[in-house]
């Protein structure tokens, strides 16, 4: 199969009458018989390098066009680190997506993957805007309610060493989040349960470094956990209106534990799950040829 055309640029973005750019990654030769897959990276605050194993599908068979963006205010975007928190909301990164399928012309008919952050983006953009274009949804090591996520978290943590856990305690408690030992303490937890891969890619490395620069992706994390994802956030009662064929997707070692991603599966009509038995929160690293292979047969059905 020849090399699939990789195509990377910036798309125009208003929203409040201001303009933004968004930076994306286009893999593939946008056939119009075969739905193009838009990927949303976790966070927010991250980039889309993280999720370049997904650039696998548009080498698969059937071929998939893959759109990969990094979110505004982190990476290659548009940074904004002078915007008040209440700048940051959901709605401006559905209006995001949303100015990205306008742009390229896939609004007739699309496929979704959202991964972590990415997943929950997702779940929004659907409930909030029905798109009729929306062909196939991929829900990746997501949540459903924050509360969930965060008692599952709790719960692995006190398996961490006892240093580890009173460090992350006592930053979140004194709200010094930006303290290296704390960094160091949270990449600890990461190394069991977010990517096992040791040593980590180096695209895990490059997005995650993205969520600490406080001019960039670390200002979009802080505002978005103080807005919603410290809070008591669910969207567990609207999950039976997503009425597109949905594949369900954790690891065995996921901080996305079986009881986070369960709501899905119980409240999504059309939906299939696959946990992978031995990844983390990333199996498109962890275990990548299985899991395009997964991903590429869903959406070929």
């Amino acid at each position: 199969m020849s090399t699939p055309l990789v195509a990377e640029g910036v798309v125009p973005f208003v929203y409040n009458g201001e303009q933004f750019s968004t930076w994306y990654k286009l893999v593939g030769d946008c056939h119009p018989e075969r739905p193009p897959l838009i990927i949303l990276h976790g966070g927010p605050g991250t980039s889309h390098d993280y999720m370049l194993p997904l650039a696998d599908l548009a080498s698969h068979s059937p071929p998939t066009t893959v759109l990969l963006y990094d979110q505004i205010g982190t990476a290659r975007s548009t940074h904004l680190p002078d915007k008040p928190g209440s700048f940051w909301t959901i709605d401006l990164f559905v209006a995001e997506l949303e100015n990205i399928l306008t742009h390229f012309g896939f609004t007739v008919s699309f496929d979704l993957l959202g991964h972590s952050w990415g997943a929950q983006l997702a779940v929004e953009f659907i409930l909030r805007r029905q798109p009729a274009g929306l062909r196939r949804l991929v829900i990746a090591d997501g949540l459903a309610s924050t509360k969930m996520r965060t008692e599952a978290r709790d719960q692995l943590m006190r398996t961490m060493p006892q240093e580890v856990q009173d460090t992350i305690r006592k930053h979140d408690e004194e709200g010094t989040r930006n303290a290296p030992e704390y960094k160091m303490a949270w990449r600890a937890f990461y190394a069991r349960h977010a990517c096992r891969l040791d040593p980590p890619p180096k695209e895990v490395i490059f997005s995650l470094g993205q969520s600490e620069d406080d001019s960039g992706g670390g200002n979009v994390l802080n505002h978005m956990r103080k807005n919603i994802l410290d809070g008591d956030y669910s969207l567990v009662d609207q999950l039976h209106l997503i009425r597109v064929p949905t594949l369900l997707i954790n690891g065995e070692y996921d901080f996305m534990t079986d009881k986070v991603v369960r709501p899905f599966f119980d409240k999504i009509e059309k939906v299939k799950w696959v946990k992978f038995a031995q990844s983390s929160h990333m199996p498109h690293w962890e275990e990548r040829e299985r899991y395009i292979d997964i991903v590429g047969r869903f959406l070929a059905l």
